[in-house]
Formats: C-alpha cells, structure tokens, sequence
C-alpha cells in the first residue's frame, strides 16, 4: 500500500512538473555550479560584461532538450571572475509561428546593452521555407558568379539575424517584430551592433552558400533596433584576404570563401577594426581587418590572422579589472567545441595576443607572430585536439 502511494506521488509530482514546462515552454534545466570553461560545450560564444551587476554573463545557442517542445534556444552562465561559472540558465526559445523554424537552431548569440535595455541579436533559420531558385541578383560581378549551393541537403532558404529585447541581460528576451533584420531574401547571419555616430547599424556576414564569395555587410537599423532603416550596403568579400592568395589558383572548380562573426573594435588611437572569420587550408581562422577612413563604410583592408588552430568567431569585451579580452571557440566542430579566453594587447595600430588564460598547448603559444597570428603549418594544426 505505502508504495502504491509512493508511486501515485512521483506520478503526481512528475505529471505537475510537465505540465508547468508545458506551460512556460523555458524549461530550466538543472544549474550547475563551479564549472570551468572546459566544461561548457560553446560555439560562437559571447560574454557581455554587465557593470550594473558586475557579472559576466556567457552567451551560447542551447540544444533542443531544454524546451518541452523541442525549440531552439538560447542558454547564459553567469561569472563573477571569468574563472567559475554558473549555468545554464535559458533566456530565449523560439516560438511557435514565428517565420524561423523552432527546431533549425539558434546560431551566433550576442547581448548588447543598449539605451537601457538589453537586445539579443540571434541568427535563426527555416529550411522549410526555400528562397526562389533563381537566387539573390547580383549586383557587384567583382562579388562572384551565382551558383546554387546547398547546405545539410538543402537549398537557398529563410536565415537572418533577428533582434530580441530584455530588460535584464538574464531575460526572458522577447521579439520587437517578427522578421530579420536584413533583407528576407539574403542568407544572412552572424548579425552583430555597431553604433557610429548615434546611428545603429547592423553588420552581418552574407553567406557563402548564396554567394559562393561570402561578405561582409551592413545595415542601418532604427533608434530602437526594431528593423532596417535603410537599403544594406557592402563592405568586403572573402577572397579579400591576402593570406587566401595560395588558393587563388586556375580550377575547374568554383573556390568557395566563408565570411563568419563579425564583431568592431575602436582601438585607443582610434582605428577601426573589424574581427571576423574565415578557413585556411581547411581550417577556422579568427583574423582581422580596419577601415581606411576609421569610418564603418571603408574601404576595408586586410589584416594578418590574429589566431588559427581551428580557432574563430571570437568577440573582445573589457573585464572589470579594465583588461581586453577575446573569447572565441575551438575546434570548430559544435561537438567537441570549448570557450578559450585570452588577454588582448591595443597597440593603437591593431590587437594581438598577449596571453591566454586557459590551457592552450604551448606549441601554439610559441608560434604566435608579432601581430599574434598563428602558423597552422608550425603549430601542427589540428594534433593538440
């Protein structure tokens, strides 16, 4: 009889707890605490440095297990000392209805604060709703020739960067309007803000899978972020970089340039620079380019790779202690991907790597150049996984 009533109890007690999950589809899984970077499976990783808490919080994309209905999602941890972490907490889930499909994935999750308030900028897709087969018209033959390209077996479809809205950098994010930011017809993603002049803009990769040369571009956005307040204009291509000159070669095949995670950075003598990634000889890159005119229009210029190794989509942030700071993820397999987190040197004339605050092989410490790039070919590129 008592365990007749035990098991009516766990059944009534299981039963309460899906139904509340059912209702309030942000079902928390278990917080953990003390855990340390190695333990966080991250991919495109973004810290915001919140000053009215003093808190680190870690942002990344959150499997489908941590919503009762299976959407996509996005998780945070929260840090006091960039060392310990507590998490995941879940700040964002895509709805039902909206043009995304809930169960393609959140990619490239960034937190801004920003008049007040706090935007998520979130790339999301819908493999079920493809673009017209005949593609993006291009505008720029210098931008490469259109060839149908598909991605997980599927063609041109919806991908853009929406912008949610919080007021706290622990949510629950909303959405301001049911659309990306730029243009539906543009694969796009990776969307990040940059404010120049009192103007938002929106600076995103363009893919390589409508292109075949991906770019970078950009996009004013409205006062409150809502939506574009302009047409989207170019900035540069991937086959821009000098260090892809080895692949600049005759083929009878199309060569094929990814443009990933742009993020600006004004360095203290007041340079602009944009970190973004790309592959070389097959593997993830974190490299860097600046503005000519110090302005978001350019003309852009490339730089040399500030870290290889399988390492990119990285982000600079200032811990409190007034350090710059780069997190970005290796590998890049979303398997077996990890945060790593190093100490940035502004020289005014660009960024390098001064050191690293995880446990880097030092083989590839040793490699980095004075601009902190990385040669793969010395470091043995992938053995240190």
């Amino acid at each position: 009889m008592w365990m007749t009533k035990i098991q009516a109890s766990v059944r009534s007690m299981l039963l309460l707890f899906l139904t509340l999950c059912g209702t309030v589809s942000l079902c928390q899984q278990p917080v953990k605490e003390g855990l340390k970077l190695e333990d966080i499976s991250l991919h495109d990783p973004w810290i915001l440095a919140d000053q009215p808490s003093r808190t680190y919080y870690l942002y990344t994309s959150s499997g489908r297990s941590f919503s009762s209905d299976h959407h996509s999602g996005v998780v945070t941890y929260k840090s006091k000392d960039l060392k310990t972490w507590s998490g995941p907490y879940l700040v964002f889930e895509v709805s039902t209805g909206s043009w995304a499909d809930p169960e393609a994935g959140v990619w490239a999750p960034e937190v801004h604060a920003y008049k007040g308030r706090y935007y998520l900028f979130a790339t999301l897709n819908n493999y079920r709703k493809p673009l017209p087969s005949t593609g993006i018209k291009q505008q720029d033959k210098s931008k490469g020739t259109h060839i149908q390209v598909t991605y997980n077996g599927v063609g041109e479809h919806l991908r853009g960067t929406q912008v949610f809205v919080s007021d706290s950098p622990a949510g629950p994010f909303m959405k301001i309007l049911d659309r990306p930011i730029p243009p539906f017809d543009y694969m796009t993603l990776d969307g990040t803000l940059y404010v120049e002049d009192g103007i938002p803009y929106m600076v995103y990769a363009h893919e390589w899978t409508q292109l075949v040369d991906g770019s970078i571009e950009a996009i004013q956005m409205k006062p409150d972020l809502s939506e574009s307040a302009a047409k989207p204009f170019y900035l540069f291509k991937g086959s821009d970089a000098p260090w892809l000159a080895d692949r600049h070669v005759t083929e009878n095949t199309p060569q094929l340039y990814v443009t990933d995670g742009p993020e600006l950075y004004r360095t203290k003598s007041g340079k602009l620079l944009m970190l973004w990634s790309s592959y070389r000889e097959g593997l993830y890159v974190e490299t860097l380019a600046h503005s000519l005119s110090g302005k978001l229009i350019g003309p852009w210029r490339q730089d040399n790779v500030l870290l290889g190794d399988d390492s990119g989509h990285g982000m600079l942030f200032r811990a409190f202690d007034g350090r710059l700071m780069l997190i970005l993820h290796h590998p890049f397999n979303p398997r077996f991907s990890r945060g790593r987190l190093y100490e940035i040197e502004d020289t005014g004339k660009s960024i390098r790597v001064k050191n690293n605050l995880e446990n880097v092989p030092a083989k590839i410490l040793k490699n980095l150049g004075s601009n902190g790039d990385i040669d793969d070919k010395k470091s043995g590129s992938n053995e240190d996984q």
